[in-house]
């Protein structure tokens, strides 16, 4: 029987990097998670420091995890719950295909 899968994407300000780590590790997936550094860019300039406006990108933590369809609703609700109003942008995919090669 296949599950159907998402693929969730998270980019994430530093000074919270720690807490959805711990977030995550809560919720973890047979699949278990992944981060890497990112730049974002936007043409708002809320919250960006003088260099970032300069440079037009602010650093970010990207975290991606594959979410059986059963289990998006609740991370989705958690991220809610304990980071409202931190900025975290998000989005999610279904996944075609995945394994191990």
């Amino acid at each position: 029987m296949n599950t159907k899968e998402y693929l969730i994407t998270l980019n994430v300000p530093l000074s919270i990097e720690e807490a959805i780590v711990d977030c995550l590790l809560t919720l973890e997936s047979e699949h278990g998670f992944s981060s890497f550094p990112v730049s974002s860019h936007d043409h708002k300039n809320e919250g960006l420091s003088l260099a970032e406006q300069v440079t037009g990108r602010q650093k970010k933590i990207r975290f991606q995890m594959y979410v059986p369809e059963q289990g998006l609703a609740q991370l989705l609700d958690q991220l809610r719950a304990e980071f409202s109003g931190s900025g975290i942008r998000y989005w999610v995919l279904p996944v075609v295909e995945n394994g191990t090669i």
